[in-house]
């Protein structure tokens, strides 16, 4: 029988397939396909774990960095208002500070005009007395003028004083 080279090949391929069956070379690459199978689902698996924690530490964070701006504006509303009521008693402190120098510089007016009016009455009269005694003196000559003055000096103290 002439057998083609067609044939001898199909016979070489067939054995080799016999061989390979025998030494359960599908067996041991199926095994090899399941294990390398497994691993990649072991690696999705630790993947999904790890996303599902990141997630987790991005709400914690994002949380966070809301309270964080929070507590941040409600320290710059307290300093807004402390600075308010600081500003306020800052500024009665001022109004108070005015007051009282004024009602010192009009105290101080006050008494230079009172101080200035008793000088004014003073030197007139002392100018009063001097003019009056001149005046009795020119008049009024001897022993009555002189008890004249006498008598009008002394009266004119106690008005006066």
């Amino acid at each position: 029988m002439a057998f083609d080279a067609t044939f001898w090949a199909f016979v070489g391929l067939v054995l080799f397939f016999v061989i390979l069956v025998a030494m359960k070379v599908p067996g041991t690459i199926g095994a090899a396909l399941d294990k390398r199978a497994a691993s990649i689902r072991e690696d999705i698996e630790n993947a999904r774990k790890l996303r599902e924690e990141a997630e987790r530490l991005l709400a914690d964070y994002q949380r966070r960095a809301t309270e964080a701006k929070s507590e941040a504006a409600s320290i710059v509303e307290a300093a807004k208002r402390e600075a308010a009521a600081l500003s306020a008693e800052a500024k009665a402190r001022i109004e108070d500070y005015v007051a009282r120098r004024t009602k010192m510089a009009e105290d101080k007016i006050a008494q230079a005009e009172a101080q200035a009016i008793q000088e004014v009455r003073a030197l007139s009269a002392d100018v009063a007395v001097a003019a009056a005694e001149t005046i009795l003196a020119a008049r009024t000559k001897g022993a009555e003028a002189d008890r004249l003055i006498d008598a009008s000096i002394a009266s004119l103290a106690t008005k006066l004083n």
